[in-house]
């Protein structure tokens, strides 16, 4: 396949608010409302044709950068103002290959955010956008899916100065032998303010949709399971008792526990395994968690080693995942993964799957998972669940379907056209439709279309123009 050169004509920002039916508290955090920034990109290739594409993703407050100091709505202007750059800068750009508009712009744009105070986790969410809506653009004109424009290289992916250390790989060799999931196990998230059985819960939404882990458990039949700590050894020791009071019930099931930055360094969140190997309790919980995620505090992640914990199990970055050689340095402390999310790019996830290939073809167990930042249904999930189906990866953190009520807060019709055109990934059910999980699993044949894993779009009139980002530039 030929990699198109193009250029970006017309960037559109939009976004709408949600409301979430149950509180979910991650870190810092108990998060009960939101907002979702859809960006239109329009582009025209050499040979003159034009089309649009489109990317969705929760403006997530609180994550990408966790400064107690700023506000909110402070948080959610980093982002917009990240989208802005990004896009100034793409507009700027003359015609280049999908892959080069984000390799040859990444470190003038990191550069540009960085001189007002925005973070690399920051920046690297306005260009995901960015590339992500030029990419479907791509797709959409050629008539291609992700999965077959990848294996033919459609966004001329090479060797580049932006990962100087897989100087040598072969990229082409590594995306024309992916094999794309169609079927993918849903890792369900338990946030720290969860029900986990009805005696706990304080107040029913009265939905008729699971809110106790017990009854997500009976509903969904997950085999794989996210478990938040949130560095009280005590108050975690109890929780995850109760937890695993529910779990243990399951005839076979997989956790990764999720660390949300809440410890000093290694040793503390060792602390806390070794008291869970301690207690009867957890013998089977403990003995099923394959992975520990992002317990160090990103300022120090990666000025400290993993030895303590590593040697317990494995342990990946998420949150510090932002510089884009980020994995490179946690490899050399002892971390053994890093985290696919889309809001960091589907291009980072790809050169950081290069980096495990070539790590473990030297002998190395170097791997990646797929976590969530509550995607919504519809575009937004649809796009990372193409990402972590074309990486081929077995699992992937879902939660946005059991904290946000479906398709809550778009207009009825809309929600219709995407299960109409994906109706092995959404059920239709009394409150409209919602994602479709059967024994844990989502059906992702439906995704094998033109563009990045969804031919529909949102309705753009139900949302408001993104307002200009209210960011002040230091000093």
């Amino acid at each position: 396949m030929t990699a198109p050169r193009f250029r970006i004509l017309e960037i559109e920002r939009r976004e709408w608010p949600f409301t979430l039916r149950l509180p979910f508290r991650f870190g810092v955090i108990t998060v009960t409302e939101g907002r979702q920034a859809v960006l239109r990109a329009r582009i025209r290739d050499e040979a003159g044709r034009e089309g649009w594409g489109v990317a969705a993703e929760s403006l997530a407050a609180k994550w990408f950068d966790k400064d107690p100091a700023l506000s909110d709505a402070q948080n959610e202007h980093q982002l917009r103002r990240a989208l802005e750059l990004a896009a100034e800068a793409s507009l700027a750009a003359g015609a280049n290959t999908a892959f080069g508009h984000f390799a040859d712009t990444h470190a003038a744009h990191v550069a540009a955010c960085g001189e007002e105070g925005l973070n690399p986790l920051v920046a690297s969410y306005g260009r995901a956008l960015v590339d992500r809506a030029a990419l479907d653009a791509l797709l959409k004109l050629r008539g291609t899916s992700v999965f077959t424009g990848m294996q033919g290289n459609i966004g001329s992916m090479a060797p580049h100065a932006v990962a100087p250390d897989l100087a040598g790989f072969d990229f082409g060799a590594m995306l024309a032998g992916l094999r794309p999931a169609r079927r993918i196990q849903a890792r369900h998230t338990v946030g720290l303010v969860d029900p986990i059985a009805a005696a706990e819960q304080r107040s029913r939404v009265g939905d008729g949709l699971p809110e106790t882990l017990e009854e997500v458990a009976a509903t969904y039949r997950h085999g794989w399971w996210k478990l938040k700590v949130a560095g009280d050894v005590a108050a975690d020791l109890d929780r995850l008792c109760r937890i695993a009071a529910v779990l243990d019930r399951q005839h076979d099931y997989h956790v990764s526990l999720d660390g949300n930055e809440q410890y000093a360094d290694a040793e503390g969140a060792a602390e806390l395994w070794r008291a869970m190997e301690a207690e009867p309790r957890l013998r089977r919980l403990s003995a099923s968690v394959r992975y520990i995620e992002q317990p160090v505090k990103r300022a120090r992640a990666l000025e400290t080693g993993m030895a303590a914990l590593a040697a317990m199990r494995p342990v990946i970055i998420d949150e510090s995942d932002g510089a884009l050689d980020a994995f490179v340095q946690a490899k050399d402390l002892g971390y053994a993964g890093v985290s696919s999310k889309s809001c960091k790019g589907i291009w980072r996830s790809l050169l950081n799957a290069a980096r495990c290939r070539a790590w473990n073809a030297e002998g190395g167990e170097y791997f990646m998972t797929g976590e969530d930042l509550t995607t919504l249904a519809g575009v937004c999930v649809q796009q990372d669940l193409a990402l972590v189906a074309l990486l081929g990866l077995a699992h992937v953190e879902r939660n946005g379907h059991h904290f946000v009520d479906g398709f809550n807060g778009r207009p009825k019709a809309e929600a219709v056209r995407f299960m109409e055109a994906h109706p092995d990934l959404y059920a239709d059910t009394p409150r409209g439709p919602r994602l479709r999980i059967r024994d844990g699993a989502l059906e992702l044949a439906s995704l094998d279309l033109p563009g990045l894993g969804a031919r529909e779009e949102p309705d753009y009139t139900a949302m408001q123009p993104m307002p200009p980002a209210s960011w002040p530039r230091p000093g």
